[in-house]
């Protein structure tokens, strides 16, 4: 039976409290449900195009946007089929699996899903491995890693599958499981090709079965594609005899927190842009500014108190601060005396 070895770390608790509470922050806002289409959309297009360009594919952001939107774009047949079947992957993620939990099936079916008409050999899409491989750099000839004999495959993702079957999976935090799928999952490496986006794929399944990204509005491929030489890092450095896993948990979490950072500052920006709709030009907030508009997004209000004790100012300086953004126009007064407080315009 699967058993992940790892230990919670200072590192990992503190991206755990923050991805919580941008989580929350995001799916209160008030302005979700005008931009949820959105977000979603373009979630998934920088999730394709981020986690098939980890892998090699060519094509520009603005290339898969055009795919996504069924236009015509000049790439070769294999680039364009990669990201369209990626496309349809996370497009789809709510019906890749047809039971209440996950079985050897449906891997199968997300690897035929993301690799169909891109194989070198059709007849290894949704088909473990059934030789012997070894992940390096076919230019160097630089070993990373040694999978397990292909003969060991079945066994291990079935035990992988048992794992995140269990009751006591379903009691750690989502997003420990999906860093623990993800890298189990690539150390199998149970397929001859496709096995990172497959990773990927699961990965975000997991996130979303667990009910953390039902909305899929987080791109964590992106933050994986910003630097592919840590991402790959990372995965290599995970000693093979112990399995530890405390320092791609740690690089995991961050991540995840680092995707919800953005979707929360374009939240918070949509927000502006919709108080603003009928003003010229453009609202320049302050790091400070953002916080306090963060806040009340959260909270619903905040108080002279909340923003002298976010910022240790004195009640001049905490007014001036609202004063600001009440002259901007992002802000207004409610009640008097000791209930007041400032919410939204």
């Amino acid at each position: 039976m699967f058993k992940p070895n790892f230990r919670y770390t200072d590192k990992i608790v503190k991206f755990l409290t923050r991805i919580s509470a941008s989580r929350e922050l995001i799916l209160n806002s008030p302005f979700i449900p005008q931009w949820e289409l959105t977000l979603r959309k373009e979630a998934i297009i920088q999730s394709t195009h981020s986690s098939t360009r980890i892998e090699g594919n060519r094509l520009s952001l603005e290339q898969v946007t055009d795919l996504a939107m069924g236009r015509e774009v000049i790439a070769t047949r294999k680039d364009k089929q990669e990201v369209l079947n990626y496309l349809n992957v996370l497009e789809k993620i709510n019906n890749l699996i047809s039971d209440t939990s996950l079985k050897e099936k449906d891997i199968l079916k997300i690897h035929r899903m993301v690799t169909e008409g891109t194989l070198e050999n059709p007849t290894d899409c949704g088909v473990y491995r059934n030789r012997y491989v070894i992940v390096g750099n076919r230019f160097t000839g630089e070993i990373y890693f040694k999978p397990p004999p292909n003969n060991e495959v079945p066994e291990l993702v079935n035990d992988l599958i048992d794992w995140i079957n269990l009751k006591d999976t379903k009691e750690l935090d989502p997003v420990i499981e999906a860093a623990i799928v993800h890298y189990e999952f690539v150390r199998i490496h149970p397929f001859i090709d496709g096995n990172g986006r497959t990773a990927r794929v699961l990965a975000a399944l997991i996130l979303y079965l667990r009910g953390f990204d039902t909305k899929q509005f987080f791109c964590l491929d992106d933050f994986y594609d910003s630097d592919r030489q840590a991402y790959y890092q990372t995965l290599q450095n995970v000693n093979q005899k112990t399995l530890d896993l405390t320092s791609w948990l740690e690089y995991f979490c961050e991540g995840v927190y680092v995707s919800l950072k953005a979707v929360k500052e374009r939240v918070i920006r949509l927000s502006i842009e919709r108080l603003r709709k009928s003003r010229e030009g453009q609202i320049a907030l302050t790091e400070r500014q953002m916080r306090i508009v963060e806040f009340v997004n959260l909270n619903k209000k905040i108080t002279n108190r909340d923003v002298r004790e976010m910022f240790k100012l004195s009640d001049e300086g905490a007014l001036k601060e609202i004063k600001k953004l009440i002259n901007l126009k992002v802000l207004k007064s409610i009640g008097k005396g000791r209930g007041l407080h400032y919410v939204i315009k």
